[in-house]
């Protein structure tokens, strides 16, 4: 994928913080007219948003979509994150948006809340010359009162995750009568949480005319019998995405608690000594305070994000290209369009929830033909959106550890003993005349006390190394007491250890449930069989007369607790709760968070299982 968009001319663009990656796949060198855009009839303030955000030319899957979805066309789209699909559907249906119509007309659902987040965000800056259209994110861990309120103030757009959606139906606050058009944006995920059967229900409830789009990155049997049974004769596109050519880039990952990030960063770049170095911060608030941070070791940071006005950004830049700057802390829509050569290290110290924007971090580095180094900041939490960054850049991610003690030693020691081999071959003849006081001087001293050759250099070494000490004793515990990371055999990461849990006969276990202690389908004993040796069992306070079923359940906790849902163990589902096996050492912050989870608009209330 290119690393930035550009016009037709050659120039680049700059695109939103939000949005950056939606024009980064840019159509082959046909000829086009100064935006790309204005070849499918969009209203005028749609254009205009459009150029505002940087966008010049459609990508192959906006050029393949658009015109169908137009029509008013059902379609199934196969493209892999990073090719611009956010944009293919929520352009062509903004411009059927009837913005006096004060119920849903679109409903897109999504299978993480943080995908919600970004496609309703998506929505907004498109629609930010359209000052009557509403759009709406709903997801669960909101506060739903707030929710209902704005629904009745009137909507157009509504972004969801699949319960929440059906809570909000369920209640009567969710009025899709004058529903136009469904989106199901990337299918395949919400088929490996468990979210179909929701889909489903979702489908059957839906105004028999409309509009259904189906977004995603593969296309298993259960996708595709939805497909054929939810969708009337559907336009089918599939986008092969180019490969990136990231083979210059080495790619890590650190797993880190949050409130270590700070410590965890200032090791990275005492072990990790580039040329220059972008770090890159989701908010402008935590640019400024990582960059204080930085400074107060003794660094020299520069701040770019919304509030640096265009003529500092342009001093910033140079003095980043001269190298008075070596360390950049911005936001992405700061560094849009950035373009020095001297970058050598790039660190998302925030992930971005979209792996467009990971893939145009990572190519701030790596350019002019050079190599580059990119380091991924992961909370536990965070850790299930790593395959997709993987899956964007076509290559796995190595983990890497926080940099010890010993690791930042050695290194300083190492750079010590390289400044101090070039400073022995001076390359500057213009200095000679220094030099040759310095070396007088180090001879007066040497006659006056009497000092050996050693002793001066020792002494001189002494005064380059300054006050502060030249190794580092600093408490190592917190990097030993970060969550264990593991890949089962689907590529899925947990904080378990061992992986997919699979029967004798290699097949997966599921997740089926039983009832007031009747042996379930699937072989799942009763509620006084054990938990396996890597599982903690929990109960939570849900069960069959709340109407739950084992797909709500694995989708919410998945969701909430990073897990992949294969990671999460046995299910059992009686009248007034439930129990669930899930592995051990599970973070505090993520069994707190799981406490407040709702599933079928009622609070888990998870607790550790009493025999």
């Amino acid at each position: 994928m290119p690393a930035a968009a550009q016009t037709a001319s050659g120039q680049k663009a700059a695109p939103s913080e939000t949005l950056a990656s939606e024009a980064s796949e840019l159509a082959d060198s046909d000829a086009e007219p100064a935006n790309g855009f204005a070849h499918f009839g969009f209203a005028p303030e749609l254009l205009q948003a459009l150029v505002a955000i940087g966008y010049q030319q459609p990508s192959p899957i906006q050029k393949a979509a658009i015109p169908e979805l137009l029509l008013g066309r059902d379609l199934v789209g196969q493209a892999q994150t990073g090719t611009g699909k956010t944009a293919a559907f929520a352009l062509p249906l903004l411009t059927a948006i009837d913005p006096n119509q004060r119920t849903p007309q679109v409903l897109v659902l999504a299978p993480t809340r943080e995908l919600a987040i970004q496609v309703a965000e998506a929505f907004n800056t498109f629609a930010a010359k359209m000052p009557h259209l509403r759009v709406l994110p709903v997801y669960g861990g909101a506060d739903f009162r707030d929710q209902i309120a704005r629904l009745k103030r009137g909507v157009q757009v509504v972004v969801g995750t699949p319960g929440r959606v059906m809570d909000h139906m369920r209640q009567g606050t969710l009025d899709l009568s004058g529903l136009r058009t469904l989106v199901l944006d990337e299918a395949d995920e919400m088929l490996r949480m468990g979210f179909i059967d929701d889909v489903e229900w979702v489908l059957s409830q839906l105004p028999e005319k409309r509009q259904v789009v189906l977004f995603s990155a593969t296309m298993p049997p259960e996708i595709r019998r939805i497909s054929r049974q939810y969708l009337n004769d559907p336009a089918e596109i599939t986008i092969r995405q180019k490969g990136d050519d990231a083979s210059r880039i080495r790619q890590r990952y650190i797993t880190v608690n949050a409130p270590q990030k700070l410590e965890a960063l200032s090791r990275v770049l005492e072990a990790e000594t580039k040329e220059g170095v972008i770090i890159f911060a989701r908010t402008k608030a935590i640019t400024v305070a990582v960059a204080e941070s930085l400074e107060a070791k003794g660094y020299d940071v520069a701040v770019l994000n919304g509030d640096v006005a265009q003529s500092q950004r342009e001093r910033t830049i140079d003095r980043l290209k001269s190298g008075h700057v070596n360390v950049l802390v911005a936001t992405d829509v700061a560094a849009r369009g950035l373009d020095v050569d001297r970058i050598t290290l790039v660190v998302n110290y925030d992930i971005p929830f979209d792996s467009e924007a990971y893939v145009h971090r990572i190519g701030r580095t790596g350019r002019a033909g050079r190599s580059g180094d990119a380091i991924l900041f992961l909370t536990p939490r965070e850790r299930r959106f790593l395959g997709g960054l993987e899956r964007a850049v076509g290559r796995p991610i190595e983990p890497m550890e926080v940099p010890s003690n010993a690791t930042i030693n050695q290194h300083r020691l190492d750079l010590l003993r390289q400044k101090l081999t070039s400073a022995l071959n001076p390359a500057e003849d213009s200095r000679r005349e220094e030099l040759a006081l310095l070396a007088e001087i180090l001879q007066r001293v040497s006659q006056e006390h009497e000092a050996t050759p050693d002793q001066l250099a020792l002494a001189a070494l002494r005064l380059a190394v300054g006050e502060a000490p030249l190794l580092v004793h600093g408490d190592e515990n917190w990097m030993r007491q970060q969550a264990p990371m593991g890949r089962n055999d689907r590529g899925e990461r947990g904080y378990d250890r061992g992986g997919d849990r699979r029967d004798r006969g290699g097949e997966p276990r599921g997740r089926l449930a039983q009832a007031g202690g009747a042996p379930a389908r699937g072989g799942f004993r009763s509620e006084d069989s054990q938990p396996e040796e890597n599982m903690e069992r929990f109960r939570i306070e849900v069960g069959w007369r709340d109407r739950v079923k084992p797909g709500n359940i694995v989708g919410a906790i998945a969701n909430e607790a990073g897990l992949g849902g294969r990671s999460i163990g046995r299910i059992q589902i009686f009248d007034g709760h439930s129990t669930i096996d899930l592995p051990k050492g599970m973070p505090d912050e993520v069994f707190n968070s799981l406490k407040r989870l709702r599933v079928m608009n009622k609070e888990l209330q998870i607790s550790r299982h009493q025999d």
